[in-house]
């Protein structure tokens, strides 16, 4: 596993200046079907940060990540292991809500990248959580499945941190009780990882 498609770099502009050019941003057919950019929310500061898929439809609405079921779900995992919402960072791999909740394309995800990529390099994330197939798979340049990766460390960013795959909460919200406890223990391998 290889972190080609985000490397490491140091952030080209400051914060405000990297949101506003992705709330504009026509990079991609995304652009065309959104409500809104979806950028991220949270602390900018976090050691503990997630990366989810690319926001539904109520996300499109409302302009925030995970707002709706699964948003409550992860915000109730957030809350066990110590943490609010506004101590994390909460962003997705695209910043628009792909036609149908179908899962990105490639030229959208090269056009998305940079921002967060960027992101990832000022808030500096000890411990990045990826939240399903599509977010590990992205981030860690891997075809292994969820189920074979998750609640384990990958080191990131040259050691500068390390991720931990786990199940999106939208999938474990529509699967069974093994799935919750599993992404519950996922998120202690997480909170131990921070205490380091």
């Amino acid at each position: 596993m290889s972190d080609n498609l985000f490397t490491p770099s140091g952030p080209a502009r400051s914060w405000d200046e990297l949101r506003a050019d992705a709330l504009e941003c026509t990079r991609c057919r995304l652009a065309e079907g959104r409500t809104q950019v979806v950028f991220g929310v949270g602390s900018p500061g976090a050691d503990l940060m997630f990366v989810g898929e690319g926001p539904g439809q109520e996300e499109d609405r409302q302009g925030e990540p995970f707002v709706g079921r699964a948003g409550h779900l992860l915000t109730r995992l957030i809350e066990g292991i110590g943490l609010t919402r506004s101590d994390v960072y909460i962003a997705n791999v695209v910043k628009c809500r792909p036609p149908g909740n179908r899962d990105p394309q490639p030229d959208e995800i090269e056009a998305c990248s940079p921002y967060l990529d960027e992101q990832i390099a000022h808030i500096g994330p000890r411990v990045i959580v990826t939240l399903g197939n599509f977010a590990s798979r992205c981030l860690l340049g891997t075809k292994e499945g969820i189920t074979k990766i998750r609640g384990r460390e990958f080191p990131f960013r040259n050691g500068e941190s390390v991720i931990i795959p786990t199940f999106h909460p939208a999938a474990v919200l529509r699967g069974r009780g093994e799935a919750l406890a599993q992404m519950r223990a996922d998120f202690v391998i997480a909170k131990r990882a921070l205490e380091r």
